[in-house]
């Protein structure tokens, strides 16, 4: 990938993918490791986005916005399940702007569910832009 800009969002985003599966690793059974969990997963979903668009941009495709990069990397098979990224998304925008323990408890499981997911795109995007550093 000739792209500095672009190498280096995949790379942040490997290290932020290795980031959440260590905070998922911690039990869930206090409120400090689903805060935790939550945080880094904020992050993992906005550098997602950010690496969407920017690799989306390279192949000539301009998105705008999270839910416009999703859907345009869903069309460019680099995900597999629109509706769970789009889930993902919803999630990180209502836990970003309201807390609520029970809120954050289902939140923080359908992280749990989904990080396969994350890694997998990973895995796909890294492939297919020639990088592997980061999250393994």
């Amino acid at each position: 990938m000739n792209d500095p800009a672009a190498r280096q969002t995949l790379e942040n985003l490997g290290h932020a993918l290795q980031r959440l599966k260590e905070a998922l690793e911690v039990p869930a059974d206090n409120t400090l490791a689903i805060d935790g969990t939550i945080q880094r997963f904020e992050f993992v979903i906005e550098l997602f986005w950010k690496a969407f668009k920017r690799l989306l941009a390279a192949e000539g495709t301009i998105t705008r916005t999270p839910r416009e990069s999703l859907r345009a990397a869903f069309e460019a098979h680099w995900i597999q399940n629109e509706s769970v990224w789009l889930e993902m998304l919803d999630d990180r925008n209502l836990i970003s702007h309201l807390y609520h323990e029970a809120l954050a408890r289902k939140v923080h499981a359908r992280i749990k569910k989904n990080f396969p997911q994350l890694q997998k795109t990973y895995r796909h995007l890294t492939e297919r832009f020639g990088t592997s550093e980061g999250e393994e």
